[in-house]
C-alpha cells in the first residue's frame, strides 16, 4: 500500500553498534496511520559502508537474516516486517541473497489503541558481511503515541520507495508464477511462470522450508513462456518436496510477485533445452577476441603490431612461425593473468569489470614507460647491448626475438583492454557470473580470439612473402611505428590527468611531450641538438596549453570541426532517478563511459555529438545520464551490474514505453539511438 505523508512523525536519530563500526540504523516513521486497522506506517533503513552487505529472509547458502529481539513492547499488537526484492552475490563460490549500501525495511506497527502511548524496547540484530561477516547488536528504544506522530516528508519518501520493491500479489503487473514441479530423479523443482510483455533478466527465487537450500535457476524461456529447474539440497540427507508449499518469487527487471504454491509431481511439459550456455558464451568469446582487432582501440597497439610484421621480414619461415607463435602465447598468458586478478577480485568481493586495470593510475604509468621504451628504441634513441657470449647464443639459436614477441603480445593485450566489443561483453559478463572453470575457459577463448592474426601468420608464413624486400622503407617504417607508440604514450600520461593535481598535471604532460618531441626531431630533423631542444619545449609548451584549457577531457588529438559548438548537458548518473523521469513522461538517455576507453570517444565523435542524433538528444524531454568509471565509482558499478554488464561503453533508454530500459549495441550508429529513442516514447 502507497500512502502520503499527510499526518505527523517521529524519526528516531542514527543508531550505532560499537560492534559494526561500518553500519547504522534509524527508525523512520512518516506520520501516516491507518485508522481501521489500526497501523502505523514505519521503516527500518540500514546504511552500511561499501562493500558491506546484509541479508534477505532468506540468505541463501549463508548468512543469517536482520530480526528484532523485543524486550519490553506496550500497546503493539504485531510488527509485520517487509522484505525488498533482494540481489544475488557470490562470494568464493557461496550463492547469498540480500542488499549492499542503503536498504529500507517497511513495517506495519498493529497497535491496540492509536490514542495511547506505544513503547518498543529491544535489539535489532544484524549479520552483515564482506570476505568476513559480523554479528551486531543495535539497542532500539522509542515512545510514540500513533495519532499525535509529526509528518515527515522524507521517511515517507523512503519508505514509499522501499513499498515499490516489495513483490507485488501473484499475478499483478500482468507477470505470474502458474505451477511448480517436483522432479525426483534430479531433486529438481521446476517452476512455471508467463510474462505478457516478455522477459528482462529475470530470477526466480525459493524460500519458506527449513534446512533445504536452492541453486540458481536454469532457465528456459519461450516467447512469453518460462520455467526455472531449481536443485533443492539439504545437510539432513534426500530430499523430497512432493506436496510441500513454497514461496516463489518471481523477479523480471524491476517487477517481482510473490506466491505461496503447491510442490505437486504431476507431469509437465517441459521446455526445450537450447545449446549448453557455455558453448554458445564460448562462440561468443572468440569472435569478441577477434572483433577487438577491428576496434578503435586497435589505434594504440597498432604500433607493437606492425612491429612484429617488420621484424619478420626477411626471415625464414621456421623463425617466423616461432616468432609470431611467441606473440599469440603472449596474448594467451595476459588473459590469463586478467582471468587470475578479475577471480582475486571475486573471491574478496571487489567490484568486477572489464579494463578496470585502467582505473589504477600505477598500472597506466607502467604502461606508459613500456609504451614510451619501445618508441625510444625504435627510434635508435638506446639500444640494450647484451654480452657477446649471449649475443652469440642467441644468434645461433635461430630465434632470437621470442622473449621479446611474448612481452609484444602480453603489452598490445592490456593496450585493447579498455574498450569492449560487440559479444565480448555478454561473454565477460557470463564468466564473471559463473564458476572459476568457466571463467578460465571464457578468457582463453578470448585471447584465442585476439590472437587468430598471429596464429594465421603462424600457420602460413609465406605471406609475409609478399611483403618489399628488406631496405630503407623499413628505417622509415621504423620511424612511423615509434610515432604511433609516441600517441599510445601521450594518451596514456593523458589518462593521468584525473588523478593528479593540476601542477603536476602540466609538469608531467610537459616532460612527456618535450621528450617525445625531442627523440621525434632528433630522428627526422638533421639540425643541431640546441635547436631541437628549443623547438621541442616549444611544442611541448603549446601541446601542454592546449591540452589543459580543452573544454572536453583527452581531447588532445580530436579533430575541432567534429566538436559542436553547444555541449549535451548531462546529469551524473542516478538509477533511483530514472524511474521518477520516466513516470513524469520523460525519455532517459544513459551513457556509461572512461576516459581510457576508445571505443567510448568514438561512439562520442561519430554518433553522440554529431547530428541527427545530437539534436535528438537536445530535445526538453529526454534527460541525458552520464556515470563516468574513469575512476573507481560504486554508482556506475551497481548499474553495470544490474545490467549483467562488466565493461564499458554501455548505453541504455529508457521512457514510458520501454521502462525496462531498451539496451544499446557496443558500437552506436545514428540509426540505433534514433529507433530506441522513438520506440521508449510510443506506447503501443
Amino acid at each position: 500500500m502507497l500512502f502520503s505523508a499527510n499526518l505527523m512523525a517521529d524519526t528516531t536519530d542514527w543508531i550505532f553498534s560499537s560492534e559494526q563500526p561500518s553500519a547504522k540504523i534509524r527508525l523512520l516513521f512518516s506520520g501516516d496511520i491507518n485508522e481501521a486497522e489500526n497501523q502505523v506506517y514505519a521503516g527500518l533503513q540500514v546504511e552500511l559502508d561499501s562493500p558491506w552487505k546484509t541479508y534477505w529472509r532468506s540468505p541463501g547458502e549463508a548468512g543469517i537474516p536482520p530480526a528484532f529481539r523485543w524486550q519490553e513492547n506496550q500497546n503493539i499488537i504485531d510488527v509485520q516486517w517487509l522484505w525488498p526484492t533482494p540481489e544475488r552475490f557470490d562470494l568464493l563460490g557461496i550463492q547469498t541473497l540480500g542488499y549492499e549500501g542503503s536498504v529500507v525495511f517497511p513495517l506495519l506497527i498493529t497497535v491496540n489503541d492509536l490514542n495511547a502511548p506505544v513503547t518498543m524496547d529491544g535489539l535489532l540484530r544484524l549479520s552483515s558481511c564482506t570476505t568476513i561477516c559480523v554479528l551486531s547488536d543495535f539497542k532500539i528504544q522509542k515512545s510514540f503515541i500513533p495519532s499525535q506522530l509529526k509528518a515527515d516528508f522524507e521517511a515517507a519518501s523512503l519508505i514509499n520507495k522501499a513499498l515499490l520493491q516489495i513483490p507485488k500479489t501473484n499475478g499483478s503487473n500482468q507477470l505470474a508464477v502458474e505451477s511448480a514441479h517436483w522432479k525426483a530423479s534430479g531433486s529438481t523443482v521446476v517452476i512455471s511462470a508467463s510474462a505478457p510483455n516478455g522477459w528482462h533478466n529475470p530470477d526466480i527465487i525459493i524460500d519458506g522450508l527449513q534446512d533445504i537450500s536452492f541453486s540458481e535457476p536454469e532457465l528456459r524461456i519461450e516467447g512469453t513462456r518460462l520455467q526455472a529447474f531449481i536443485t533443492a539440497d539439504s545437510w539432513l540427507g534426500d530430499v523430497d518436496l512432493q506436496e510441500k508449499t513454497i514461496i516463489v518469487t518471481l523477479i523480471n527487471g524491476e517487477q517481482a510477485v510473490e506466491a505461496s504454491i503447491l510442490i505437486s509431481d504431476s507431469p509437465i511439459t517441459e521446455l526445450p533445452s537450447h545449446q549448453s550456455p557455455l558453448l554458445v558464451m564460448l562462440l561468443f568469446a572468440f569472435l569478441g577476441g577477434f572483433i577487438l582487432n577491428l576496434m578503435p582501440c586497435v589505434l594504440p597497439v597498432l604500433g607493437i603490431k606492425l612491429s612484429s610484421v617488420v621484424q619478420a621480414t626477411g626471415q625464414g619461415q621456421k623463425t617466423i612461425r616461432w616468432q609470431f607463435l611467441s606473440s599469440a602465447a603472449g596474448i594467451l598468458v595476459s588473459f590469463w593473468l586478467l582471468a587470475v586478478f578479475l577471480l582475486i577480485l571475486k573471491w574478496t568481493g571487489s567490484s568486477l569489470g572489464w579494463g578496470i586495470q585502467f582505473q589504477n593510475p600505477w598500472f597506466i604509468s607502467f604502461m606508459a614507460l613500456v609504451t614510451g621504451g619501445f618508441a625510444a628504441n625504435l627510434l635508435g634513441a638506446f639500444e640494450i647491448q647484451l654480452p657477446s657470449s649471449l649475443n652469440t647464443r642467441l644468434a645461433t639459436s635461430g630465434n632470437n626475438s621470442l622473449k621479446g614477441h611474448f612481452v609484444q603480445g602480453m603489452f598490445a593485450t592490456l593496450l585493447a583492454t579498455p574498450c569492449s566489443a560487440p559479444f565480448l561483453g555478454t561473454a565477460v559478463a557470463f564468466a564473471l557470473n559463473t564458476g572459476e572453470v568457466q571463467l578460465l575457459a571464457i578468457f582463453s577463448t578470448m585471447g584465442i580470439g585476439l590472437a587468430v592474426p598471429y596464429i594465421l601468420v603462424a600457420a602460413f608464413p609465406a605471406v609475409l612473402s609478399w611483403l618489399p624486400k628488406p631496405g630503407l622503407w623499413m628505417i622509415k617504417l621504423r620511424k612511423v611505428l615509434a610515432l604511433l607508440l609516441i600517441m599510445t604514450t601521450l594518451w596514456l600520461v593523458n589518462l593521468l590527468k584525473v588523478h593528479l593535481v593540476q601542477p603536476w598535471q602540466l609538469i608531467l604532460m610537459l616532460a612527456t611531450v618535450t621528450v617525445c618531441s625531442y627523440l621525434l626531431l632528433t630522428s627526422f630533423l638533421k639540425s643541431s641538438q640546441p635547436i631541437r631542444l628549443i623547438t621541442s619545449l616549444l611544442a611541448a609548451t603549446l601541446l601542454t596549453f592546449s591540452w589543459q584549457v580543452s573544454d572536453q577531457k583527452n581531447a588532445l588529438f580530436a579533430a575541432s570541426f567534429l566538436t559542436p559548438a553547444q555541449p549535451l548537458h548531462w546529469e551524473a548518473l542516478d538509477a533511483s532517478a530514472i524511474e521518477t523521469y520516466v513516470n513524469d513522461g520523460k525519455t532517459v538517455f544513459i551513457d556509461i563511459t572512461a576516459d581510457w576507453c576508445v571505443t567510448c570517444k568514438a561512439n562520442k565523435l561519430r554518433v553522440l555529438d554529431r547530428d541527427p542524433v545530437f539534436s535528438a538528444l537536445q530535445d526538453e524531454q529526454i534527460v541525458l545520464m552520464r556515470g563516468d568509471w574513469t575512476t573507481p565509482s560504486e554508482a556506475v558499478n551497481r548499474y553495470l551490474e544490474q545490467n549483467h554488464r562488466f565493461g564499458v561503453p554501455f548505453n541504455k533508454v529508457y521512457g514510458p514505453a520501454a521502462k525496462e530500459g531498451i539496451p544499446l549495441p557496443v558500437l552506436l550508429d545514428h540509426n540505433s539511438v534514433l529507433d530506441a529513442l522513438t520506440s521508449s516514447q510510443t506506447i503501443q
